[in-house]
């Protein structure tokens, strides 16, 4: 996977730059004004409640909405006027499950392969080395309905990865699956950051699944209350927790 952390860090490049983004559904507003940068090989927690307008966020950096008020860039390329430069570096899990039930590991990542022009055998290649990464080699063949919820989220994982983005979005990526599942999944994107030099953008309503050394932004019915590293959005409340935090900066309790 290439590393672009060094080379972005010394040109001042954020992975993810959001300015001044509004979004509306008819008269309601999901997104009031939301503005945040970070910066490359960061592990950065997106946290709000259920309704915050997490989803709404990042439908609008990959590109299935339109961006029409505000900017949002990928590694300095503008989701809209260079969606094609800007998505290549993006790797996505969706909140929903999208494998192909009825097709074998292989063959879903070796469609997604075909989709970003990856040849067959650089695609065989690729694949076995991203379900090593996320412990999978052993059920290349089998069939995706034959997994467990944890099973087919790392699956999905290794499919955001075969193109090698550098930006990694994840929409709560461990809704549903058990305490250890949710661990396991939230170590192996934290590894990545660490080893690969990836950038992870990771949405969640779950307080314990926010780490210590992780970024925040805080977002609450549309717009950011916060952000920061943890230890500051703490302090900025004179809280003792992230969880009090939250309650404090959006007068409700996080769940986890």
């Amino acid at each position: 996977m290439q590393q672009m952390t060094a080379l972005d860090q010394a040109n001042g490049i954020a992975a993810l730059d959001v300015a001044a983004v509004s979004h509306a559904y008819g008269p309601k507003k999901a997104l009031d004004n939301v503005s945040f940068a970070i910066a490359p090989g960061t592990f950065t927690v997106l946290l709000g409640l259920n309704g915050a307008g997490k989803t709404t966020l990042f439908s609008l950096i990959s590109h299935l909405y339109d961006t029409r008020q505000g900017k949002i860039r990928i590694f300095g390329h503008d989701v809209t006027r260079a969606s094609g430069e800007a998505l290549r570096r993006l790797g996505i899990v969706f909140q929903a499950r999208t494998l192909d039930l009825d097709l074998s590991v292989h063959q879903n990542l070796s469609y997604h392969a075909s989709l970003h022009g990856i040849g067959s055998g650089e695609a065989r290649k690729r694949i076995g080395a991203v379900l090593e990464t996320v412990d999978m080699a052993s059920r290349l063949h089998d069939k995706a309905r034959s997994l467990s919820g944890g099973q087919m989220r790392r699956v999905e994982i290794a499919r955001a990865l075969l193109h090698r983005p550098h930006l990694l979005l994840l929409d709560e990526a461990t809704v549903g699956l058990d305490v250890q599942s949710r661990a396991g999944i939230l170590a192996d994107i934290r590894r990545l950051v660490a080893t690969e030099g990836i950038s992870a953008f990771w949405a969640t309503h779950l307080i314990d699944e926010v780490d210590e050394r992780d970024h925040v932004v805080v977002l609450s019915e549309g717009k950011v209350v916060a952000k920061g590293v943890v230890a500051d959005v703490i302090a900025s409340t004179g809280s003792k927790t992230i969880g009090e935090a939250f309650s404090a900066l959006t007068g409700k309790r996080a769940r986890g």
